[in-house]
Parts: C-alpha cells; sequence; structure tokens
C-alpha cells in the first residue's frame, strides 16, 4: 500500500515574490505560523523552527529552493510548496508525502497546511495576524 500523499493550495492576492518571500523569511513566517526560527531559508540548510506555545520544535532541511518558484523541505516527510504567478496574484501549492502514518496523519498534514496558507493569505492580503496555528489547541 502507497504512503498517502496531502495536496493543498490558495489563491494569493498578493504578487509571488512577496508570497514566496513570507514562507522564507522567518521575520514574516513567524506572524503566522511558528514562532521561531534559527534562520532563512537557503538551499541545502538546516534550520529549526519552534512552537513555543505547545513546546516543541523540527528540524528542517532545505533540500530545494527556487526563487519565487519552488521551496522542498524535509521534516521528516517531504513538503514542496510551488508558487505560479498570475500578475498581482500568486497560487501556492502545497505537496506533503511521504506520509508513514497512514489516514490520520494525512487528515492532520492536510488541516494543518490549509490553516497556514489560511493565515499567510489574512497577513498578505489584510494585514491581519491570524492566530489559528497558537489557538488550535486549548491552554495548558
Amino acid at each position: 500500500m502507497n504512503d498517502p500523499v496531502v495536496k493543498v493550495g490558495m489563491l494569493i492576492r498578493r504578487p509571488v515574490q512577496e508570497v514566496f518571500n513570507a514562507l522564507v523569511d522567518p521575520a514574516v513566517t513567524t506572524k503566522f505560523w511558528f514562532t521561531k526560527s534559527s534562520g532563512r531559508l537557503e538551499a541545502g540548510k538546516r534550520i529549526r523552527w519552534d512552537w513555543e506555545m505547545y513546546g516543541v520544535s523540527a528540524d528542517i532541511d532545505v533540500t530545494e529552493l527556487e526563487e519565487n518558484k519552488r521551496i522542498v523541505i524535509e521534516w521528516p516527510s517531504r513538503v514542496e510548496w510551488t508558487f505560479t504567478s498570475y500578475g498581482d496574484a500568486t497560487y501556492v501549492h502545497v505537496t506533503n508525502s511521504g506520509l508513514e502514518g497512514g489516514a490520520e496523519e494525512a487528515v492532520g498534514s492536510m488541516g494543518g497546511f490549509t490553516m497556514v496558507l489560511c493565515a499567510l493569505k489574512a497577513l498578505l492580503e489584510h494585514n491581519v495576524i491570524l492566530t489559528v496555528v497558537a489557538d488550535k489547541e486549548p491552554p495548558s
């Protein structure tokens, strides 16, 4: 049986350079996804992302990065973002593969990446910081 593959996407009404940068630059990404990062995404680099509200972190290996087109990471599954420009809008497509946890992991991944894309859209289109990632779980 093959491991599931998750695919989600979102049109973000901002230029591709701005959308791409929001996922590469932790000064932007920490406004809508993780709370802390050891650095900017660069091909061949290992980065640490922290979600301090949950007391968890992940080591991210950036395996490929094509400016304004594509980002590929391993964490431990493979995540690929592609960016398609539509003038002043950008379609972001996320593919998460190598999920060994079956349907439950796939559903969680789909929900998580959908929340991240919605939060990114709110930030870039409306300058609103949605705390959907931080507020997903009740306070402990």
